[in-house]
């Protein structure tokens, strides 16, 4: 298990994730976390990340670092997502063995099963079918993550565990209007349509997929317990076992930002996955369970949007 003293490296500490990791160390008296912002080392440098393992010699890895969007983003930028995300964790994962990390977590997502697997999705159902078009080099960026990790098990012993988180959001998310996922972009959509006065909000798709969503700094509680209870080879899903429809999710998003006015479908943009439910039978027999629900989650995602725009607002 970590101790507190133990040098705890979050690779990506400023992103949803890594965020709520760091939050979640230092609310349990974790007090040796080390960390770099993107400027200070790219991530995809092999030899900028092979320096910084060998002067800093951390303990514990939390691989939570990644280029992450939503659909256009996606599909946009398909080469950027697919290189970016390999050359991050080959270097991490790399850099952790030759340095003798004692232990290392690697975040992937639930994009990585395919896209009509049965659900909830099980972990078995890893590479047993084609995947969404859409966000494929995302995807198989973090399958090579996983493989990574399974092989230098295999190969070297390494204690290296992947964990498959499905939606997030929570604190210090991304809210762009373009290259955010589909809750923090509807936050954002609704609040600025209810700052506008308009009367209605277009939603992309049909509103038919399904999706879970899990609160990130559950996430984090998720991932401590992991790091401290689990060290096999097979992954773990990590999400609260229930989704609601875009439209279910539409309705709630727009409650809790206080908009009044219609929700207008655009077919013409894609849905995505059908569905995307994880199965979270392992996880529970472990003894974890989320604790945040969706509405209570949103409420504190969206008091959090508001203190950035008042930020954003001073400092312009």
């Amino acid at each position: 298990m970590m101790k507190a003293t133990d040098k705890i490296y979050v690779a990506g500490h400023n992103g949803l994730v890594g965020s709520a990791i760091v939050r979640a160390l230092k609310g349990r008296g974790f007090t040796n976390l080390v960390h770099r912002t993107s400027k200070e080392l790219d991530l995809r440098n092999q030899a900028a990340v092979e320096e910084f393992f060998r002067e800093e010699k951390p303990q514990y890895v939390f691989l939570a670092a990644a280029k992450v969007g939503g659909i256009v983003a996606n599909n946009t930028y398909r080469a950027d997502f697919l290189y970016d995300n390999i050359m991050i964790v080959s270097n991490i994962v790399h850099a952790a063995y030759a340095s003798k990390v004692t232990k290392l977590m690697f975040l992937g997502s639930s994009c990585i099963y395919p896209k009509l697997a049965p659900q909830p999705l099980k972990e078995e159902y890893l590479l047993t079918g084609p995947l969404e078009y859409t966000n494929e080099p995302y995807a198989i960026a973090k399958i090579a993550g996983i493989k990574l990790c399974e092989s230098y098990r295999d190969q070297y012993g390494a204690d290296y565990i992947s964990v498959m988180p499905t939606n997030l959001y929570g604190l210090n998310d991304n809210y762009h209007p373009e290259n955010s996922h589909v809750l923090p972009a509807l936050i954002r959509k609704f609040h600025e349509a209810k700052e506008k006065g308009l009367t209605e909000v277009e939603i992309w798709g049909s509103g038919t997929p399904k999706r879970e969503f899990l609160f990130a700094d559950d996430l984090a509680d998720a991932c401590l317990f992991l790091m401290d209870n689990y060290s096999e080879k097979e992954i773990v899903n990590i999400g609260c076992g229930e989704d609601v429809t875009i439209r279910e999710l539409a309705e709630t998003v727009k409650e809790v930002v206080g908009f009044e006015g219609n929700l207008v479908y655009n077919t013409s943009r894609p849905d995505g996955t059908p569905r995307k439910l994880m199965d979270v039978t392992k996880i529970h027999a472990l003894g974890w369970r989320h604790k945040t629900s969706l509405k209570e989650g949103m409420k504190i995602a969206y008091q959090d949007f508001l203190k950035k725009q008042q930020i954003l607002q001073v400092a312009s």
